[in-house]
């Protein structure tokens, strides 16, 4: 693979011109992947308007087989598409021959279009709105917070008539506050996505809460607890189930669930979907150019499939659902999107009534678990529980165990969230170790 680069966003010629000259080239089968992307980020500092930026992004990525040999190279900003095409040629002069994996012509309906953009003073607007609302409740509070416009644009042509495009707009917000009382440092922070200008109120309303809860420190509970995670660090478990459920790991024969289709991996109040045309990651298309379609995952801790991108499903036998993802640089691989955990009954507040003695956690520090399902994080910010009440915060604690297990008893909210592409609720796991420094 080779990476041509260029100091201007413009490109020369067409992803269907270049495509068009590399068949000339004597090439079998070519594909052009056209990536453009810009935003308009708003930062906020000390509780006053920090920034402003505008960042434009575009490549295109040209795969060509010739003889059977692949060669893949990536332009970003403008190129010379004969230069593209000699180098795509030479590489693959290099390679040894495989089979040619491609989409044909997309034939399946969808919406070109998705998103409403919002221009910079709106977004400033909601910024300062936002900053104030929250001093408002506690004036001592020094915020800092992003606003951000992002559209995106994908184009994908092949030899074999595949021509699809798709265009997006998202809107994020990111709103933290900060407290130093003595020689206590806290942090708090919340985060929201849509595709139109949406209400602030209730990242504020969520930074206030955790604020409230804050202010009295408190020892944690030792040993074996209940934890209750919010929606925000709930992809601590989801993550894992992701990789579990990859086609990558079946074909590496590295998941435990190797030998588990049709059986139950989870609790049974888990449910796992993928839906294309669910809020504001609407996908019509994956990077491959396969339709991307709903499906249930894991129907009621049931294992309903692996997912995987079309090269590795025509070696294992698995169905492409639109889960083939790139970036410019690699060929497509499997990936979920748009994963949509069903919701349970209760609200946080109604999880929290039902722990005598718990944690409840926000915030974490460290890294994941692997594919083990094993995990050790800090605590960035969590609470103690008692008798259905928080009493305070804890600091300086560690929560353990492992995801596999815990999921095997689990309490699912009703409180969503988005996270990335991920739709989680909060999760309350009947019981985990829990540790702390003592004091």
């Amino acid at each position: 693979m080779l990476i041509y680069n260029s100091l201007s966003s413009e490109y020369t010629m067409t992803p269907h011109q270049l495509l068009e000259l590399a068949l000339r080239s004597g090439a079998e089968a070519a594909e052009v992947y056209y990536s453009h992307s810009s935003s308009a980020p708003v930062f906020f500092e000390a509780n006053q308007l920090k920034q402003l930026e505008f960042v434009d992004a575009t490549g295109t990525a040209l795969r060509l087989w010739r003889n059977g040999k692949p060669g893949l190279v990536v332009a970003y900003g403008a190129y010379e598409g004969e230069d593209l095409v000699d180098q795509a040629v030479a590489l693959s002069n290099l390679q040894e021959p495989e089979e040619i994996c491609l989409n044909s012509a997309y034939t399946q309906p969808y919406k070109p279009t998705w998103g409403e953009p919002i221009g910079t003073e709106a977004l400033i607007d909601q910024g300062k709105g936002a900053i104030a609302q929250l001093r408002g409740l506690y004036p001592e509070v020094l915020c800092s917070g992003q606003w951000e416009c992002s559209t995106s644009k994908t184009v994908i042509v092949n030899s074999r008539g595949l021509d699809v495009s798709f265009e997006d707009t998202s809107i994020d917000a990111f709103l933290s506050g900060e407290l130093v009382r003595g020689d206590d440092f806290l942090q708090v922070y919340a985060s929201r996505s849509g595709i139109s200008l949406f209400e602030f109120s209730d990242l504020v309303e969520r930074l206030g809460q955790y604020l409230g809860w804050a202010e009295r420190n408190v020892s944690a509970p030792q040993g074996n607890v209940p934890v209750l995670f919010t929606a925000k660090c709930a992809d601590l478990f989801w993550s894992v189930v992701s990789v579990a459920m990859s086609g990558k790991q079946v074909e590496q024969k590295s998941t435990p669930w190797l030998e588990k289709l049709g059986s139950l991996v989870v609790s049974d109040a888990i449910t796992v979907q993928q839906l294309p045309e669910f809020d504001c990651f609407y996908l019509p298309f994956d990077d491959e150019g396969t339709a991307t379609q709903p499906f249930t995952w894991i129907d009621r801790g049931v294992l309903q499939d692996f997912y995987t991108d079309r090269k590795l499903g025509r070696e294992l036998n698995l169905t492409p659902r639109g889960n083939g993802y790139r970036s410019l640089a690699t060929p497509p691989k499997p990936s979920l999107f748009n994963a949509i955990v069903a919701p349970g009954e209760s609200s946080l507040g109604e999880l929290i009534a039902t722990i005598g003695t718990g944690i409840l956690v926000d915030q974490v520090l460290g890294g994941g678990a692997g594919i083990s399902g094993d995990f050790s994080v800090n605590i960035e910010l969590g609470y103690r529980i008692e008798n259905g009440q928080i009493v305070g915060r804890v600091k300086d604690t560690m929560v353990a165990g492992n995801v596999y297990r815990a999921l095997q008893h689990i309490t699912l909210g009703n409180d969503r969230e988005w996270h990335g592409s991920l739709y989680t609720p909060a999760v309350l796991v009947a019981e985990l170790a829990v540790s702390s420094r003592a004091e």
